[in-house]
């Protein structure tokens, strides 16, 4: 990850929020034995609670797993997860001995896979297989005599929604591949504004953004001054980034521009230099940069969580 990805981000390598999370499969779901089947164990599970924040499990302890499966707790009515896509995914496990918390991803950001069974396993892959954006699963296993209890929310990889107005001639214009990647058009002849302009592409339909809240995006940079890329999320095994939203540890114009944007939308931010780099010995520091930011999650950290570490200030480039 290069060092303006860093400053963006808000140092997240140093910060409360870090990016492993996002950036790298956590540590659950492992091929954690046979590969799950239709039946579900016999041992009685309560699954309640809303999405965008980590289920209730009711359950009889110690929880005794007569046959390990998966079932859906609600199905998803986003897009069909095709084998060799992006997967975005909350994970929280219990250990059903005793109902002590082994992951739990709405501490921090949602982790990044890929469709496949090598990144998720057999497991889960299997689980997973056929099923659509915003579907909730649980999955039972037994790993060296621990009963795992396994709850997976499937967020979106990518802005889904209604689409907005196209930006003015004078703005830079947007072109989206089938996969959702944004290519840039910076107008030719035209000067940059002066003011932050934000223009949502997409809109979504999930939740407003807060501030303090952790924000998990992809999204393409290009300078206004020659429409070169600084920097993306886009590429081949570069995950989604996570971060704090609006309380400093971003550039202005995202705090600015992203505060009450919905999950699910693609918004165009235009950011002059001084809510962006002015003032620093960033190289950045003199351009007008263009970000196209699609807008996956966002949830607030939790707070014990967040008193752990000392909160780092955004570094300069």
């Amino acid at each position: 990850m290069s060092s303006w990805v860093r400053v963006v981000v808000g140092a997240l390598a140093a910060s409360t929020v870090a990016m492993t999370a996002a950036c790298a499969p956590a540590s659950l779901p492992v091929d954690i034995g046979p590969a799950p089947t239709s039946s579900a164990s016999q041992a009685p599970l309560q699954i309640e609670g809303t999405s965008g924040a980590p289920p209730t499990l009711d359950y009889q302890k110690p929880f005794d797993v007569v046959r390990s499966g998966s079932r859906t707790v609600w199905p998803g009515t986003g897009d069909v997860l095709e084998r060799d896509d992006p997967v975005l995914l909350n994970l929280y496990a219990q250990d059903g001995r005793d109902g002590s918390e082994l992951q739990n991803t709405f501490r921090t950001a949602p982790a990044a896979y890929t469709m496949t069974e090598q990144s998720l396993g057999n497991n889960l892959f299997e689980a997973l297989e056929g099923k659509r954006v915003g579907a909730r699963l649980s999955l039972i296993e037994e790993q060296d005599g621990v009963p795992v209890l396994l709850v997976v929310d499937v967020l979106p990889a990518r802005a889904s929604g209604v689409e907005g107005a196209a930006p003015a001639k004078d703005l830079p214009q947007v072109r989206l591949d089938d996969l959702g990647v944004p290519e840039i058009r910076i107008p030719r002849g035209v000067e940059p504004p002066t003011e932050l302009v934000v223009h949502p592409l997409i809109r979504g339909s999930g939740q407003q953004v807060r501030a303090g809240q952790i924000l998990t995006v992809e999204f393409t940079a290009v300078r206004w001054s020659d429409g070169s890329v600084v920097d993306t999320t886009w590429t081949e095994g570069t995950p989604p980034q996570s971060a704090e939203i609006g309380i400093g540890r971003l550039v202005a114009g995202w705090d600015q521009g992203l505060l009450e944007q919905t999950v699910g939308s693609q918004v165009l931010l235009v950011v002059p230099p001084q809510d962006g780099y002015a003032n620093t010995r960033s190289r950045l520091a003199g351009e007008t940069l263009v970000y196209v930011v699609d807008i996956l999650d966002a949830h607030k950290l939790d707070p014990h969580k967040a008193g752990a570490e000392e909160e780092p200030k955004k570094k300069e480039g």
